[in-house]
């Protein structure tokens, strides 16, 4: 016999206690029955009527947006951007909070991530527990730093453009981000009809004057006669398989970053914030502390933004190998880091290509995976390697604490960890972790 149905709740509304921060851009109450809800556009400390978005009687939770907020935080202000709000454009999570604030609730998201997954401290993380903001990023309440130099429009039936809305397929129509780059604003994407296609992404270099436009159509669209308010090149996704196609102007866009050029073509991996490949470069070298003849490897390579730092900084005697699975991408890196005879890179998957290189020993090591982590084989094998210094770069701090659990496994201890909030009013946060031998000083 079927089991019936469980009854939705979505549309249901209860008067909530909001709880702490969690990882995803929400907070945590629970209703008078004890239900867990997951409620977004609310602070913790507050009081608030809570609208279920998902879920159903029995779910072990619910998803909740706050519609009224019955006692407002000290840290709430109005919403600078028109568009955020219970169940508008879903890019943003914290548009209601401070911008102090917003660091705040990160940090306390990574420190539970730590404790929780990988049962480490602050303290015995090397962290002080702040969250850094980007060089001109700390800006007064009310305020918005304008960093995102990758916009992916999603296009309405009727050609506009406009952002998703929170776990949703629905669109939100547009006339400006307030988080878009200047360079992606003066594009003009939001005044222009886009009928036929499915999404529009929008690149604004960094470091150079390149703007690139890639189009998604949909099946059997034609593309159109992409006239913006600046210069730019255009691609095209072939929505069968996913190819990028050159349409009009240059295949790629030039990157700047620790004092090199980099060429990102077919609208590649480069960091979104146009701070953050300096930020991050400086924060791993740094910690690495490269010496002259170190032999590195850069996991995760994406064109070579570590291993061009690390090349130039390891010398003639040293040697750097580079691992990326992106086809594109590893073309990008030979490209860019051609000059170096000693660093070489390898097309492929880390947990593949890694065993069948045969290096036993290394020095240095920076992984920079993507949000799922490297997972515990790749760190067990890195373990192996004998390197006296590691950075670690992470998107998620779930993935990052797990694998800090792993690297402990293999005799691995955290020297020191630095967050930044590289992508102001959303709930990521990019960390830096520096390990070492755990015998080290022990």
């Amino acid at each position: 016999m079927q089991a019936e149905p469980r009854k939705s709740l979505v549309g249901e509304e209860y008067e909530v206690e909001i709880g702490p921060v969690a990882h995803g851009g929400h907070c945590i109450a629970r209703t008078s029955e004890g239900q867990v809800l997951f409620v977004r556009h609310a602070l913790p400390g507050e009081r608030v009527v809570a609208r279920v978005t998902e879920g159903e009687e029995g779910a072990r939770f619910l998803r909740a947006d706050a519609v009224t907020v019955l006692e407002a935080s000290k840290d709430r202000i109005d919403a600078p951007c028109p568009f955020a709000g219970p169940g508008r454009c879903g890019g943003c999570d914290w548009q209601h909070a401070k911008p102090g604030a917003q660091r705040r609730l990160k940090g306390e998201v990574v420190a539970e991530q730590l404790q929780r997954l990988a049962g480490l401290t602050p303290e015995e993380a090397g962290w002080d527990g702040t969250v850094m903001p980007a060089e001109g990023d700390k800006v007064p309440a009310g305020q918005v730093p304008s960093w995102r130099t990758r916009v992916q429009y999603a296009v309405t039936a009727d050609g506009r453009a406009g952002l998703r809305r929170h776990r949703s397929h629905e669109v939100e129509p547009i006339d400006h981000c307030l988080i878009a780059a200047e360079g992606v604003s003066e594009l003009g994407i939001e005044k222009r009809d886009w009928t036929g296609m499915d999404s529009v992404e929008a690149i604004a270099a960094t470091g150079s004057q390149d703007r690139q436009v890639v189009l998604t159509p949909k099946p059997g669209a034609r593309l159109p006669l992409v006239e913006l308010d600046r210069p730019v090149s255009v691609l095209r996704i072939d929505e069968r398989n996913g190819q990028v196609h050159r349409v009009h102007g240059r295949p790629f866009v030039r990157e700047r970053a620790d004092g090199r050029t980099y060429r990102v073509g077919n609208g590649g991996f480069w960091q979104v914030h146009p701070k953050a490949a300096d930020t991050l470069v400086t924060a791993v070298m740094q910690g690495l502390l490269p010496r002259k003849g170190d032999m590195a490897l850069d996991l995760y390579c994406g064109v070579g933004l570590f291993a061009g730092a690390l090349a130039d900084r390891v010398g003639e005697q040293g040697a750097v190998l580079g691992i990326e699975s992106g086809k594109r991408a590893v073309e990008d890196a030979r490209h860019n880091l051609a000059e170096f005879p000693r660093v070489r890179i390898e097309q492929g998957k880390v947990e593949s290509v890694l065993p069948r290189t045969g290096i036993t020993e290394v020095d240095l090591v920076v992984l920079d995976p993507p949000r799922a982590g490297a997972g515990r084989k790749t760190v067990a094998h890195l373990s192996s390697l004998g390197a006296r210094r590691i950075a670690y770069v992470a998107c998620d701090p779930a993935a990052l604490a797990r694998d800090l659990a792993y690297f402990r496994d293999g005799g691995y201890k955290v020297r020191t960890l630095r967050v930044f909030d590289l992508f102001p009013m959303t709930h990521h946060v990019e960390c830096v972790a520096i390990l070492e031998p755990a015998a080290k000083g022990s």
